[in-house]
């Protein structure tokens, strides 16, 4: 990742390759937005017709002003001041990394705007500045991702250092505050990326729990890895059949982030629970050859809990958190699970098999029956479930579905401040209808129609008492063409979600206290 540094000082004065300065839409008009771009070139600025710079999204236009200590200006779209949010800052960030490293700059500084412009940011008891250096550096942090491992040439590492210019000290250490937190849920959700990113062959179950150890040891967690037997002893039916078409044996991976209130009368843990599917063929019911590269991802539910764990530990977040990952390989071996077996289940339940592509939810039923054994205050699963959610929503919200009210609302707003948006869908009980089965407790698949909210009543099943929260991240967490601060593939959705949820409940809880 960029280093991206704080500073307190003035524009002129910023020695760097490059000068990056945001202009909002209809700046031409505005004198206050004209003279403040006069104040950087030392001249009035009037672009040609028809190859100006407006000012909206995505643009951006190079010049060489005299009176500056950086040779260069490069101005970056923001849109419309009406629209003005985190979100667009994030996007104007990604855009100036993109244009920069495309110039082959190593060293840029980034001019602070003014306080009227960077106080909507913030939330209400929040400071402006922390805002604002928490999503520039997100969009840049973010918008430079590359996943170019396997590639003879890679990307070049610029820029290689950027400087977020502030207006005074006290500035400087609220920027600084909000950069530090982005670098930290930057670096997890790009490992998360790199997880999901990763062929098939070089991350399977064993693997993937090779990767969850390797965090545990950089960030503090502890991490424990259940083999194939312990998780036949315990009784955990669907996760070992759907493993069985595979040579590669399934893992239940458990980590834990103790926090600072760990102790004897530490409150009941927050526990996440990721579909770690990480290759999904389908199946004896397989699925079509086109798009099936895609399935190396099927197990960003999973990448996403163990990187939402290295997060929180390197925050220092102060509650227990507690986070499983059943993985497995869904393959059509000779010993694959087969249409219309019946399985077992951690908490005793009997699941008839009518798809062996809808497997996902029989590796999550056993960890989240096993889950419930940790009396958790709350469990959020993630996964990558449903075709059907991507239907519904698009790739461009998480459907949520679940039996807690307030931790929905929160996850929403945490989605507005994130822009990981979730959208809440029923769980009317007509629904549980659809997957009841004549020779066992319940059936994997409920039919055609409402496949997203099928799946979730199937999962309502075995969170026993549990208050619970399902993330369907099928269309958000694999995306098909890239986005302004994601690239075609992995997208890492859901950590910058999830520790910003769990970092504002333990703040809320603090303040009840």
């Amino acid at each position: 990742m960029i280093r991206i540094g704080v500073r307190s000082g003035t524009a002129r004065d910023a020695s760097a390759d490059v000068l990056v300065h945001m202009m909002f839409e209809g700046w031409q008009t505005s004198p206050e937005e004209s003279g403040i771009l006069r104040s950087l070139t030392g001249a009035d600025f009037v672009p040609e017709k028809g190859t100006g710079f407006s000012g909206k999204e995505r643009e951006t236009l190079l010049l060489f002003p005299k009176g500056l200590a950086s040779a260069r200006l490069l101005l970056v779209g923001a849109g419309s001041r009406t629209s003005w949010s985190s979100e667009r800052l994030r996007r104007a960030g990604a855009t100036a990394a993109k244009a920069l490293r495309a110039m082959g700059v190593r060293t840029a500084a980034v001019v602070e705007p003014e306080r009227r412009v960077t106080a909507p940011l913030a939330a209400p008891g929040e400071d402006p500045a922390e805002a604002y250096g928490c999503a520039i550096a997100e969009g840049m942090f973010l918008g430079l991702y590359t996943f170019d491992r396997y590639k003879s040439k890679r990307t070049p590492d610029l820029p290689a250092a950027v400087t977020l210019l502030a207006g005074s000290s006290s500035r400087e250490k609220g920027i600084g505050k909000g950069v530090g937190y982005a670098r930290v849920v930057c670096a997890a959700t790009c490992l998360a990326r790199d997880l999901s990113n990763a062929p098939g062959n070089e991350i399977y179950p064993e693997t993937l729990a090779s990767a969850a150890r390797s965090a545990g040891r950089r960030s503090g967690f502890a991490v424990r890895t259940l083999d194939e037997k312990k998780i036949r002893a315990l009784g955990m039916g669907g996760l070992a059949a759907v493993a069985a078409g595979s040579r590669r044996p399934p893992r239940l991976i458990v980590m834990e982030h103790r926090g600072t209130g760990a102790g004897k009368h530490a409150r009941p843990p927050v526990v996440l629970v990721g579909k770690g599917v990480t290759f999904d063929s389908g199946g004896i019911s397989i699925k079509p050859s086109a798009g099936m590269a895609e399935m190396k991802m099927d197990m960003a539910g999973g990448a996403v809990v163990i990187a939402t764990l290295e997060a929180a530990a390197r925050l220092r977040l102060p509650g227990r958190l507690i986070g499983i990952v059943p993985a497995a390989e869904n393959l059509p071996g000779g010993s694959a699970l087969r249409p219309g077996d019946i399985l077992r289940h951690h908490n005793g339940m009997t699941s008839e098999v009518d798809n062996t592509d809808a497997e996902g939810r029989l590796i999550l039923a056993d960890a989240l029956s096993y889950a419930a054994g940790y009396n958790p205050s709350l469990v959020i699963d993630v996964a990558t479930l449903t075709g059907a959610v991507v239907v519904a929503l698009g790739h461009v919200a998480t459907g949520m579905l679940g039996n807690d009210a307030g931790a929905m609302q929160a996850l929403r707003e945490s989605g507005e401040r994130t822009y990981e948006r979730v959208w809440e869908l029923p769980m009317f009980e007509e629904y549980d209808a659809l997957i009841k089965s004549d020779i066992a407790d319940v059936k994997n698949v409920g039919g055609r129609w409402g496949g997203a909210i099928t799946a979730a009543m199937f999962l309502r099943r075995f969170t026993g008492t549990c208050r619970w929260v399902h993330l369907d991240v099928a269309g958000t967490s694999i995306l098909e063409e890239p986005a302004d601060y994601a690239p075609r593939g992995g997208s890492g959705v859901g950590v910058r979600l999830l520790v910003d949820f769990l970092r504002r409940r333990e703040r809320e809880r603090g303040a009840r206290q």
